[in-house]
């Protein structure tokens, strides 16, 4: 994609080695943005929580670290608007949490997301494949993950919510017409004035499919909800990965605008036009 079409997508949606699962400091991910010609980009790794559970999350004690590394950025490349963010899981009782942590700094976003469908179990974790070939496992991940994922648009902790479709990661997908299980949450995204984003680390993944699908994107077009676009990367060479797909994507579903956030606060853009060939 042309630097002059990045420019107008910003990458909210990326990773640090503070996660433990990452590749790539902010500054390096930063002087990526200004090579691809983008003029902003955020930080948002995974949000540390009060108890240890799992090891691809920050510690909390690494979070006035993580924000040194951000201003770092914010000051080696000052081309590039750097926003502060954090992806944050959304566990049913946890959600105070959320309000304390948001406290701690100065976000100009925070990204919801659902992974966990029980205390142990990450769904998209290769480790828990065998729980999907359980007979009826699928449909019954499905419909948790929903469920879960609905509750977390109305909890209106989060300015935008990650990778929507996330449990066809391994390419796992219930049969019939899915809608059944998209139906609410666009519904509790239109109830909230909740955005989505089009994630393209699912291209990168089994199901080599955009999260989130081309019939939930365009019901929430329809519907009326706004976007971001996202590369949800974990290394420095996937900042920006995949926009033309994804910038296609809105396209085709109708979308002509996408967000950005400063402060909390979401502003629209046009999306730039579709890139053409040379």
């Amino acid at each position: 994609m042309p630097p002059a079409q990045y420019a107008l997508l910003p990458d909210y949606h990326t990773h640090t080695p503070l996660c433990q699962h990452a590749e790539g400091w902010p500054v390096d991910y930063a002087r990526r943005a200004r090579e691809l010609g983008m003029t902003e980009m955020g930080f948002s790794d995974h949000n540390p929580m009060p108890e240890t559970f799992d090891d691809w999350r920050m510690d909390i004690a690494d979070l006035p670290r993580y924000l040194d590394l951000v201003a770092e950025a914010r000051a080696a490349v000052p081309e590039v608007a750097i926003r502060l963010g954090m992806e944050c899981d959304f566990l049913l009782g946890q959600e105070r949490w959320i309000d304390d942590m948001a406290a701690m700094a100065d976000f100009d976003y925070l990204i919801g997301s659902v992974h966990y469908l029980a205390p142990g179990w990450d769904l998209d974790n290769p480790k828990h494949l065998s729980r999907w070939r359980e007979s009826g496992a699928v449909e019954e991940i499905w419909e948790r993950y929903w469920v879960l994922y609905e509750a977390m648009v109305r909890s209106r902790l989060f300015d935008f919510h990650g990778h929507p479709d996330l449990p066809k990661k391994f390419n796992l997908r219930p049969a019939g017409d899915l809608r059944r299980f998209y139906e609410p949450t666009i519904q509790a995204l239109v109830d909230t004035g909740g955005a989505i984003e089009i994630n393209t680390a699912g291209l990168r993944k089994d199901c080599r499919e955009l999260y989130p699908d081309a019939t939930f994107l365009s019901m929430a077009s329809q519907a009326g909800v706004p976007l971001v676009i996202s590369s949800d990367a974990h290394a420095i060479h996937e900042v920006g990965m995949q926009f033309a797909e994804g910038l296609s994507a809105a396209r085709e579903a109708g979308y002509t605008e996408s967000l950005r956030f400063e402060k909390r606060r979401r502003h629209l853009q046009p999306l730039p036009p579709l890139p053409t060939a040379p």
